[in-house]
């Protein structure tokens, strides 16, 4: 018995619009980098690829959380209020250990500048706002 020949179909190729869009990521080489300047001894790829893994999702949840607190204040912009609640929230910053304080002591002199308010003669204050 003879069957009918029907056409066979062929897949539409997926348009551009389809694709999954490719979430940026951070170099591995700098994460590497900054953590074997704070680990101070050699580390396997496994361990580096956890590490890698790990600093990832931290940064994903960081972002989600900012974007939440900004939407919840009816903004469009993220602030430094926003990190400050978020860093409050998992106790980095407390009212014995305030912000300016944990800047101070955690980051280099030339970043202190840039981020606390200082007065200068001249009646100036850097950085201006």
């Amino acid at each position: 018995p003879l069957q009918l020949l029907q056409p066979k179909t062929v897949p539409k190729r997926l348009r551009a619009s389809q694709k999954k869009p490719r979430e940026p990521q951070m170099p591995s080489s700098l994460i590497k980098e900054i953590f074997r300047h704070f680990v101070k001894m050699p580390v396997t790829r496994d361990a580096f690829k956890i590490v890698e893994k790990c600093s990832e999702r931290f940064f994903q949840q960081l972002s989600n959380d900012l974007e939440a607190y900004t939407h919840h204040a009816g903004r469009k912009t993220v602030e430094a209020a926003d990190l400050e609640v978020l860093m409050r929230r998992q106790g980095l910053v407390t009212d014995k250990m305030p912000l300016n304080v944990l800047i101070e002591n955690n980051l280099p002199l030339e970043y202190r500048k840039l981020l606390i308010p200082v007065a200068v003669s001249g009646n100036k204050v850097i950085p201006s706002k």
